[in-house]
């Protein structure tokens, strides 16, 4: 075991799926020389030289283009989107081409990419560098979308995002890169994908939640045991599309009372899509309305801290989204 944060897991990961086989690579804005902008890639071009660890242009569309061509002909490439915001470019690729492959080719092709990308709210990123747009793909069959919060999870889902024979988004939270550390594995080994784990074991509610909300919601689920004996069952569903809808279900169905909290917008978000699916499968089983907590409806996160404190959910809120349905 060794103590890492989240970046040095995905760097860790990166590395030894590249030297355990020849056809992995990593390619992107600044990925080789420099290691990345926020020094993920660090030291990898040095280890594997300009090929295999490739600097590209400014071009979204180019940098996946190109991976599902190198796919096609055997590589498997981990391409890099230097901020989420930047990936429209690449969207008709991701979507039109990557995520149909499979099934336009009646089974006969697959398209073996892993389109990383660092996501969610830093202080100053505005609506450029700081933007949640996990929703944008979990509405496309032929992709999995994975968003893991912890460096042991983030190691282990990377490895089985990049042996996945099928295109997979990788988001990782930016402000949780080095938020903690964590003992993590050295041997080899994955985290299988389309799963959903149990943090905290609870009896009173359910809170489903990722990113750097998880742990938040973490947090003040401690707090809410503590100061008023409320146990709450917290939930990460570590792939958002698709869904591990039994572990939710489950989980929804033992405490009787469910919320979801995230930091992206609400309408049309992946946190409106679980609490449909327990509104429909596990209504009756319900003590309370399905809940949600996340963010305002407008285009993007303010460049102004005090205005960035109030659109991203903080603890406070979240404590008391929490005992508003604990009290229904």
């Amino acid at each position: 075991m060794a103590t890492r944060s989240l970046v040095q897991a995905i760097h860790d990961g990166l590395a030894e799926e590249m030297r355990a086989d020849e056809t992995v690579m990593v390619m992107g804005e600044d990925v080789g020389r420099a290691g990345g902008v926020f020094r993920v890639t660090e030291g990898l071009q040095q280890e594997f030289g300009p090929y295999r660890a490739l600097d590209t242009p400014l071009a979204e569309s180019l940098i996946v283009g190109a991976a599902i061509g190198l796919a096609a002909n055997g590589m498997k490439p981990v391409a890099e989107i230097q901020f989420a915001d930047f990936i429209p470019p690449a969207f008709d690729q991701i979507v039109s081409e990557a995520a149909r492959f499979r099934y336009r080719s009646n089974n006969a092709w697959n398209c073996q990419i892993t389109v990383r990308a660092p996501y969610g709210h830093i202080p100053g990123g505005a609506l450029y560098h700081s933007q949640s747009v996990e929703a944008w793909f979990c509405n496309v069959p032929g992709l999995k979308v994975v968003a893991p919060t912890y460096p042991a999870d983030a190691k282990g889902l990377l490895k089985a995002a990049i042996r996945d024979p099928d295109p997979v988004i990788f988001f990782e939270h930016k402000k949780a890169y080095r938020l903690l550390k964590q003992e993590v594995p050295e041997n080899d080994y994955t985290v299988p994908l389309r799963k959903a784990k149990v943090h905290r074991e609870g009896t009173d509610m359910t809170v489903v939640s990722y990113g750097v909300m998880l742990h938040l919601v973490l947090e003040a689920a401690e707090k809410l045991a503590g100061e008023h004996g409320i146990e709450v069952e917290v939930v990460e569903p570590l792939t958002l599309y698709p869904l591990d809808k039994a572990t939710i279900l489950e989980s929804a169905r033992k405490t009787g009372k469910f919320l979801v909290v995230s930091e992206a917008n609400l309408e049309g978000s992946v946190s409106g899509e679980i609490a449909s699916i327990v509104a429909e499968e596990a209504f009756e089983w319900l003590d309370g309305p399905v809940m949600r907590l996340g963010a305002p409806n407008v285009p993007g996160i303010p460049f102004a801290k005090p205005l960035m404190d109030w659109y991203v959910p903080d603890l406070e809120r979240i404590q008391g989204k929490m005992l508003e349905l604990a009290r229904y």
